[in-house]
């Protein structure tokens, strides 16, 4: 498979990378996609973002008898998630940091597959104890060897700065309000900007029409 969405609006598919219950990257999804929506692209009808949650995908650990390198793919959910991914012409990744990287869910999700993540392009969203650097920096390399672009502006969330904990239980752990501190929508629409100018670039049928 490759992009199923050369032409048209550019479809971005905005993935939840933690499956965790009580995690906040569900919120954090959420709060990139009502931003995302007010994007210029989005208002002129020339890109569309959508939430991919791998919690709703139910993979199993990596089950193909194949390498995805060879995309001969003989599981049902393989086929399914395929073809979302297919679908998207660029990504943006909301991971949290977990253990120094990516959830294990995520690293999954991306092994299953190879061509259908090539020559795209990805922003990352982070977020964690200290903003999540550190599995940005390890989904970055991961994504490089599908051959996924991710562009040079991130957003990293701080769990103490970004979070307000004043109405939440202290013996709630899950708790906590996401409530993203002044700057971070700017940080956000400049990654979106650099994801869908980029995708332009790249896309078969738009680098037709610029002539390259």
């Amino acid at each position: 498979m490759r992009n199923a969405q050369s032409t048209g609006p550019l479809r971005i598919g905005l993935i939840v990378g933690s499956t965790r219950p009580g995690r906040r990257g569900a919120a954090i999804a959420r709060w990139a996609l009502e931003v995302a929506e007010r994007h210029e692209a989005v208002r002129a009808g020339d890109a569309v973002f959508t939430l991919v949650d791998l919690a709703e995908q139910a993979l199993p650990l990596l089950d193909e008898p194949v390498p995805a390198l060879f995309g001969d793919y003989r599981r049902p959910h393989t086929r399914r998630w395929a073809a979302v991914v297919d679908a998207c012409d660029a990504f943006v990744f909301v991971t949290p940091d977990y253990n120094r990287s990516i959830p294990a869910a995520l690293k999954n999700g991306i092994d299953y597959l190879y061509a259908e993540w090539a020559d795209k392009v990805a922003g990352v969203v982070s977020y964690g104890a200290q903003g999540g650097n550190r599995a940005a920096d390890h989904l970055r390399a991961i994504l490089t060897e599908v051959r996924t672009v991710v562009v040079p502006t991130g957003v990293a969330l701080s769990i103490f700065t970004d979070f307000d904990f004043t109405e939440a239980d202290p013996g709630d752990r899950t708790a906590g309000r996401f409530a993203p501190r002044d700057g971070r929508e700017a940080e956000l629409s400049t990654m979106l900007a650099e994801v869908v100018s980029w995708s332009r670039a790249v896309r078969p049928a738009d680098r037709a029409l610029l002539g390259t």
